[in-house]
């Protein structure tokens, strides 16, 4: 009588062993970058993966996937839609891909200065992250990437120059891709991972980026022309799926955002340093900087906004972009 009871007792402690063992269990969430392990976003996020684990005693781990391994934007999103990746590093064009409304903060030549960007983020923050929040997915935080510039094989000063060469496009905008194209220009549809193979097969042979991140992906020794005009800034994000985010203890949440802000805080803080040093470092290497005349800027200018003024409502949200007129009137006013 006294065996099987013994044996019960033996497969009800079994069972508390291996349920405390499943409790135990670290939620892995793996996330998608497409920026190098080495450059300042895959600093800050291996700093925040850090945070994480210690704050949560080991419960909450990043696999991060640097350098565009998972994939570029695009593929990055697909598989966390598909649960394969629980989040992902996406600069503007991929988070305009989850809700097309972010890409209208990079407008060319609406927003002139650092200054403008932050005051017009804090006046837009809530509302993106309630758009891309109405696709399932939770924004851990917004980060700047720097001011977009065109690098060219060949010098270049006014857009009748540009429009001689092949341009590297993000293949997840259609639209933007085709008023692109109806302004005269040859765009090449290339994932930010395939850039630097693309430069050197010649498939394209100009791109429009940061400073950060063609120093960072070593981009200017084959488009080694900068042109000085700053055409936009452009941004990012640490996206995560909503259902991840729901995983992790609700208890746990706030203390692993509050450990993340002031990592990102300062990382964006270092960001205009890190675009003057990227431009010292590979003017050293060998990159040539293009210095525009005033009415060369003018011809850019006017370039801009007779073409890509129309997608306002299409590739650019209306809501957004009057938002972001609204809250640069009131900046400039101060």
């Amino acid at each position: 009588m006294k065996r099987p009871r013994t044996g019960v007792l033996f497969l009800f402690l079994l069972g508390i062993v291996a349920t405390s063992n499943l409790a135990a269990a670290p939620l892995v969430l793996k996330i998608g970058s497409v920026a190098p392990e080495a450059s300042p976003w895959g600093e800050a996020l291996t700093r925040v993966a850090l945070a994480w684990k210690q704050i949560s005693g080991g419960q909450v781990e990043l696999k991060i996937y640097h350098g565009g391994i998972a994939g570029g934007e695009s593929d990055t999103i697909r598989k966390m839609r598909l649960g394969q990746l629980q989040g992902g590093v996406l600069t503007s064009f991929g988070l305009n891909e989850i809700s097309p409304e972010f890409l209208s903060l990079s407008m060319p030549f609406v927003i002139h200065n650092d200054d403008e960007l932050d005051y017009v983020l804090e006046k837009a923050s809530d509302t993106l992250k309630a758009k891309i929040a109405a696709q399932k997915f939770h924004v851990a935080a917004f980060s700047k990437v720097g001011w977009i510039r065109f690098f060219s094989k060949k010098p270049l000063r006014v857009p009748a120059d540009l429009k001689t060469l092949k341009l590297a496009a993000n293949p997840g905008n259609q639209a933007l891709f085709d008023t692109w194209q109806s302004m005269g220009y040859n765009q090449v549809p290339v994932e930010i991972p395939n850039t630097l193979t693309a430069l050197n097969s010649g498939r394209i042979e100009a791109l429009y980026a940061s400073p950060i991140a063609v120093g960072g992906f070593q981009w200017f020794g084959l488009a080694k022309y900068m042109m000085s005009l700053r055409m936009a800034p452009f941004l990012g994000g640490v996206i995560l799926t909503q259902a991840a985010w729901d995983k992790i203890p609700e208890s746990l949440r706030p203390q692993l955002e509050d450990a993340a802000k002031p990592i990102l805080v300062q990382m964006d803080k270092d960001i205009k340093k890190m675009e003057v040093d990227a431009i010292a470092t590979m003017k050293t290497y060998g990159m040539v900087q293009i210095d525009v005349t005033p009415a060369e800027e003018s011809l850019w200018k006017a370039e801009m906004d007779a073409g890509l003024s129309k997608m306002i409502g299409k590739s650019f949200s209306k809501e957004i972009y009057d938002l972001m007129l609204a809250s640069l009137a009131e900046f400039r006013k101060k």
